[in-house]
């Protein structure tokens, strides 16, 4: 029955207790019995971090019997009428928190009607509340405002309050004061579901359409792909066809989600689920795409996500050449389960063949890292991690580039442009003075600074996307000792005096230690990458120059010296002209040498130049 299900999905920032709270609510509905904290974060890497990377969908079951008189009044939020006593079925989908993982959380809005808004009672409102709130309310989403950890001794429920009340425009009693962790609030966030949320709409006896959006590959049944009924119904055994590829396949099994799959004979409209249909590539899946069936097919795709946009770039290489193809297959088993990864094939000189890899950020890429070694045992190195460029040559010619060593000549440039994006950091008063000089460091212009509500402000700042990948989170967080909060969105390219730095080696260029740079940091830093190469670079039978160079000029230069070998041992006495007649003779073979002698860069210099910063 239509009217008896409620989607809804978690949203807060990162470490606000989405999980925790998660867990009573199936603790409450008896949907499973918690036997450890954060059930929904099955992954190793979730316990371990104690953070949510996937999105989690499950089903519960919740008996509403309605409310009394005296509740009825005191509640003047409640919507003039009130769904009837009876069982409902409420779809939960945990979202992560962090910046890295925002498209996990578009995809989850998109199969909801409604959002429970989380926040800290100890921390308020923090930049990627506010981020993952209007991504909610541009979907049109029912938010439902509830303060978490109001049994902290250090919370403070009504400043918070205030803050919600600034930045969403709700009354103050329509926000339930909660605990994750005694369970306190959740009977009431069950009932405001029920009430608050509207039921899914679409019709029943519409042909099908379902929207995918999640799937995950199982190494014995294929990709079991997860979807949203947005129209129609479908039955076990049915021909269905995916809109986007037009491959048609058999529904071996379909059924809804608890904490392991649960099958069902047919699903219908509004109702979450999954299905099994034995597809084995991983290309043949795409979140977003739309299920239909070939007996009654609606020729209308649903609007899905927007294609994601790859924030941050790194060269993902295997560590044994011939693992190549295994690399291959285990990024498009993983993309599977994270749509936001995109890569594709790429060589260098130095590392052979490998994948450029686009992520959302820095601890995406981390966990992306993790996740090959841990699920596909892939030994794996990572290049320094860069964005893409829009280069224009001086025909007016445009072209992206990803790599340093797709730029073309200095001479051919007219100008280049970089990403920009719009940063907003929420932080206390204390610290706005550290946070300014970091920003500035970093080629950031203050746009706006506001205070949000007594002591906490708002710093919006236009940044390079190049100056934020490699640290500067660590960096903010240390200086603000934990209490900033960073969240940003793109802002277009804007013309920048970037230029490509080449390290060279006894005159010979190294693709892999290229990097593209700012005028006014490429000396020093051409100086950083030239002294530490010094100390990496093991001593050969000649001399080795490593230098820095800007197209034809060299703006920095460090030698590691000959190892020699002692040629005058045997001459104990007797003329120096036989001393010298050796010694020249020497030298002729040092210089020989150096003609057919290559450098062999270690791989520990490679990966050491990239932790340079």
């Amino acid at each position: 029955m239509q009217q008896h299900i409620r989607n809804f999905c978690i949203i807060a920032h990162i470490d606000h207790g989405k999980s925790t709270l998660a867990d009573r609510l199936l603790e409450r509905t008896q949907t499973i019995k918690i036997t450890e904290g954060q059930m929904l974060d099955d992954m190793d890497l979730e316990k371990e971090r104690g953070i949510t990377i996937k999105s989690h969908a499950i089903q519960m079951d919740y008996r509403y019997e309605g409310r009394d008189e005296e509740e009825m009044l005191s509640a003047a939020y409640l919507p003039k009428e009130l769904p009837s006593a009876s069982n409902y079925r409420l779809n939960l989908i945990d979202t992560p928190g962090h910046v890295d993982f925002s498209y996990e959380v578009s995809r989850s809005i998109a199969a909801c009607e409604g959002a429970l808004l989380v926040v800290d009672a100890t921390q308020g409102v923090q930049a990627q509340t506010i981020s993952n709130l209007y991504m909610a309310i541009d979907h049109d989403l029912e938010i439902i405002p509830v303060i978490n950890k109001c049994d902290m001794p250090n919370a403070m429920p009504e400043e918070v309050e205030d803050e919600i009340v600034e930045l969403i425009g709700c009354r103050r009693e329509e926000i339930i004061r909660a605990s994750g962790k005694t369970g306190m609030g959740v009977e009431e966030i069950l009932k405001s579901v029920v009430e608050r949320i509207p039921a899914p709409g679409g019709d029943e006896d519409a042909p099908l359409q379902a929207l995918i959006f999640d799937s995950v590959f199982n190494s014995f049944r294929g990709i079991i792909a997860y979807f949203k009924i947005v129209n129609g119904s479908i039955r076990k055994g049915e021909e269905v066809v995916f809109i986007n590829t037009g491959k048609e396949y058999k529904a071996d099994e379909i059924g809804v989600l608890k904490m392991d799959l649960s099958p069902r004979q047919d699903l219908h409209c509004g109702d979450v689920g999954y299905i099994v249909s034995g597809i084995k590539t991983a290309t043949e899946v795409k979140v977003g795409d739309t299920i239909t069936t070939v007996a009654n097919t609606n020729k209308v795709a649903i609007a899905g996500f927007e294609e994601v946009k790859p924030m941050v770039f790194a060269g993902v290489y295997p560590i044994e050449t011939e693992d190549f193809e295994n690399l291959r297959a285990s990024l498009e088993k993983l993309q599977l389960n994270d749509a936001s990864l995109t890569f594709m094939p790429e060589s260098s000189v130095a590392l052979g063949f490998g994948f450029r890899c686009g992520f959302l950020g820095l601890l995406h890429m981390e966990i992306v890292q993790e996740r090959l070694d841990r699920e596909f045992d892939m030994d794996v190195i990572t290049t320094v991690p860069n964005v893409s460029y829009l280069v224009y040559d001086k025909q007016g010619e445009v072209k992206e580039v990803h790599n340093p060593a797709g730029m073309p000549d200095q001479t051919l440039v007219d100008h280049i442009e970089e990403p920009y994006i719009h940063a907003s950091v929420i932080t206390t008063a204390n610290y706005i003075g550290p946070i300014m000089t970091l920003c500035l460091g970093k080629r950031g212009e203050l746009v706006k600074q506001e205070y949000i509500s007594g002591n906490r402000v708002e710093l919006q700042y236009l940044m390079p996307l190049g100056e934020i990948v490699i640290d500067f989170y660590d960096k903010l967080k240390s200086i603000s000792k934990g209490y900033a909060s960073f969240d940003y969105h793109q802002a277009g390219f804007r013309p920048s005096k970037l230029i490509k730095l080449d390290i060279l080696l006894n005159g010979e260029p190294v693709d892999a230690l290229s990097t593209l740079t700012h005028v006014d940091n490429a000396v020093d830093f051409g100086r950083r990458m030239c002294e530490k190469l010094k100390e990496l670079l093991p001593r050969q039978q000649f001399d080795i120059a490593i230098q820095a160079a800007i197209g034809a000029k060299i703006i920095a230069r460090e030698t590691v010296k000959q190892v020699r070998k002692d040629v005058l041992a045997k001459c104990y006495g007797g003329d120096v002209s036989r001393k010298r007649k050796l010694l020249e003779k020497q030298k002729k073979g040092k210089k020989r040498m150096k003609q057919i002698g290559n450098v062999q860069v270690p791989q520990k210099a490679f990966l050491a130049v990239l932790k340079l910063d």
